[in-house]
């Protein structure tokens, strides 16, 4: 089968095009990433035409020998429908999960995005966390959210606790909360651990004054969950907009029978008592 035809390159494609058409994806920002499954890689196997292997600037042992779709560094989410072979690649990790090599796509030259440590980090940390379950890691830059960076306290709890409030929805989509990082230097090893560190509990990580890292187990699922966030958070900039202070809110107790009928936890550290 052509790589184009397929259906999980579609959906990657689909969710790209989206992504851009939400105004998140400015210029070249942002990033996508899909694990592979075998059988998806035996669909196409007769397309992919190994490259050299090159480091992958980290180690991942547990995801030694998978494949992956990946947007190539300096790449527009908007030619993603127009340009695919130029615009993202399949590459194959090693059998140590050191380094990598592109088996397609990049037609032109080019080499996987710049924030792939943190991608594949994130990869192993869901592959342990959710039992392989997790297969998409999603980075954007949606601006409410960046926007609450540089006014609310860069903590997992204000962060999770001011979105759920904006949202009766949003304690059942991320009942695990947010995670936040401080501001640090995109597309190192650095950020790719502090980030990975949250994504052990969190399916949701807020890079201050940069964007938004989610991790989810499909296309949609991902997507929706990056959607949801960003539409609390605009909630949120506009209430804040129109005053500084709230006249009612969701409360703690609220939230604890929100959570029995739909049967989710959320954790008690979010449900503190706070002034409006």
């Amino acid at each position: 089968m052509k790589v184009l035809d397929a259906e999980f390159v579609k959906g990657f494609m689909r969710m790209a095009d989206d992504g851009w058409n939400q105004g998140w994806h400015e210029r070249n920002g942002g990033n996508l990433s899909y694990r592979m499954k075998p059988e998806e890689v035996e669909e196409v196997r007769e397309e992919l035409k190994p490259g050299e292997w090159r480091p992958i600037g980290t180690s991942v042992p547990k995801l030694a020998g998978e494949y992956f779709l990946v947007t190539g560094s300096g790449k527009y989410f908007r030619n993603v429908i127009i340009k695919p072979e130029d615009s993202f690649c399949i590459i194959e990790l090693d059998d140590k999960g050191e380094n990598y090599r592109i088996c397609w796509g990049l037609v032109n030259g080019g080499r996987p995005t710049s924030e792939l440590p943190s991608h594949l980090m994130n990869h192993e940390v869901k592959v342990i966390a959710t039992g392989g379950k997790h297969r998409v890691i999603y980075h954007a830059h949606p601006a409410n959210t960046i926007a609450l960076t540089f006014v609310l306290p860069l903590t997992d709890e204000a962060f999770t606790r001011e979105l759920w409030e904006m949202a009766t929805e949003c304690p059942v989509v991320f009942p695990a909360g947010v995670g936040v990082v401080p501001w640090m230097v995109p597309g190192g090893r650095d950020i790719a651990v502090a980030t990975s560190e949250l994504m052990k509990k969190y399916d949701v990580a807020i890079w201050a004054h940069h964007g938004m890292f989610c991790s989810g187990e499909d296309f949609d699922l991902t997507f929706g969950l990056m959607h949801t966030v960003e539409k609390s958070a605009e909630i949120l900039v506009k209430v804040r907009s129109m005053q500084p202070y709230k006249r009612q809110t969701i409360t703690p107790d609220d939230f604890r029978h929100l959570a029995v009928d739909f049967k989710v936890e959320l954790p008690e550290k979010f449900l503190f008592e706070k002034e409006l």
